[in-house]
């Protein structure tokens, strides 16, 4: 398409990166229009023989990637991977520098043999006490307090996702797209370094500012202190949960009356937003007793009417029948190697009204290795011996 949005077109990024994070900062940017080179060890990425929950980590996080194999514990293998960097605009990486090392990529040799080169190191910590610890999503989850927030006291519980490792990635992304900026003007590279632990924090920055200006710890989420009159998850009828919220004075009337709850609005008791907010101890059992009246389908069509927030309590799985994720963009197709085929989110965004569908498809182990190294003048007898033994599947 002419007016596609790939602003990225022209940009090399290679990237030696395993599980979630890395791999989500390359997904990104090839989604953004780069050519992301994935490296892979001769068996290929450990991840993609992952099962059960982890089975998706590799195909997910790696569509729209070329994959070329090299056998960087050889010398060969490490001179090839020097040949390819000094095409390359982007490296990026999430192992242990000492590893990064052996395989003749550690920063501070690549920001001296090419200064141009933007670095994005994915860690678990940034620089300081803890940078050589190794973690996990679960990890700093539970070590900056967003599991404690997350489940009830006593049951510190981590997140439905791994919130944190792509959000890393997107921060690693959104960090190469200001260096590519910056680089433009002066020339010269940068080396990024990512931390899980601090992307986590950001994310509880929330309760540390309440404690920071109220001496408060708030309680876990589970046992908050509401703010508004109806905020809750209540049961249907015909037996299913539905999220209902009303925040503000307006929104508590329209529930009232869509519920037949007219004496609530007005009983002298709940005059104000305060009043209502302070009396739920007796008033959500009358709403949860209104609720379970009436089906979750029509409590859906008069909510969405009257513009009352809501949600029926979906299973991931729901999405793949839910009529806004199903819309033209909403969701992206991809090949595996072996035939399959899968349906993931596109990005989050519009552009010019429309999402960004080039999720593309998921390369073989080394699939690219030939075209690739070929390119950047690599005979068939170095390509062979750089390869290791995947020289037969260097397509």
């Amino acid at each position: 398409m002419a007016d596609a949005f790939a602003p990225l077109a022209g940009c090399r990024v290679v990237e030696m990166s395993h599980m979630i994070m890395g791999p989500s900062c390359g997904m990104f940017l090839a989604f953004l229009g780069a050519e992301v080179i994935k490296v892979e060890p001769p068996k290929g990425d450990k991840t993609r023989n992952l099962s059960g929950m982890g089975g998706p980590f590799f195909p997910l996080f790696n569509r729209g990637k070329k994959s070329v194999c090299l056998d960087t514990s050889t010398p060969a293998g490490r001179a090839a991977l020097d040949r390819l960097l000094a095409t390359a605009d982007v490296f990026i990486d999430n192992f242990r520098d000492e590893s990064l090392a052996r395989m003749g990529a550690d920063p501070a040799g690549l920001r001296a043999r090419f200064p141009g080169l933007i670095l994005a190191s994915h860690k678990g910590f940034l620089s300081g006490p803890y940078q050589d610890r190794t973690a996990m999503d679960e990890v700093v989850q539970m070590m900056t307090g967003l599991a404690y927030m997350t489940g009830p006291t006593g049951r510190p519980l981590r997140v439905g996702s791994s919130a944190n490792d792509i959000m890393g990635g997107l921060f690693g992304a959104l960090s190469v797209v200001g260096a590519i900026l910056e680089r433009n003007q002066t020339g010269k590279g940068r080396h990024i370094r990512v931390g899980l632990f601090e992307n986590c924090l950001l994310l509880v920055a929330q309760h540390m500012v309440q404690f920071e200006l109220e001496g408060v710890n708030p309680p876990p989420m589970p046992e908050r202190t509401f703010s508004w009159p109806v905020y809750d998850i209540f049961r249907t009828a015909d037996g299913s949960q539905i999220f209902i919220s009303a925040v503000t004075e307006g929104q508590w009337a329209t529930l009232c009356d869509i519920l037949g709850l007219e004496n609530l609005k007005s009983d002298p008791r709940l005059q104000t937003k305060m009043d209502t907010i302070n009396a739920r101890s007796w008033t959500i059992p009358i709403v949860a007793e209104a609720v379970a009246r009436r089906t979750s389908g029509h409590l859906i069509e008069v909510f969405e009417a009257n513009g009352i927030s809501f949600s029926p309590i979906h299973k991931p799985s729901d999405m793949f029948d839910d009529p806004h994720v199903m819309r033209p963009g909403g969701l992206s197709t991809s090949h595996l190697p072996d035939g399959r085929s899968f349906r993931a989110p596109s990005l989050p965004f519009e552009v010019d009204g429309r999402m960004l569908t080039g999720g593309g498809d998921v390369a073989s182990i080394g699939q690219h290795s030939r075209d690739v190294l070929s390119e950047i003048g690599l005979s068939d007898a170095e390509i062979a011996a750089a390869v290791g033994q995947t020289g037969e599947k260097a397509a």
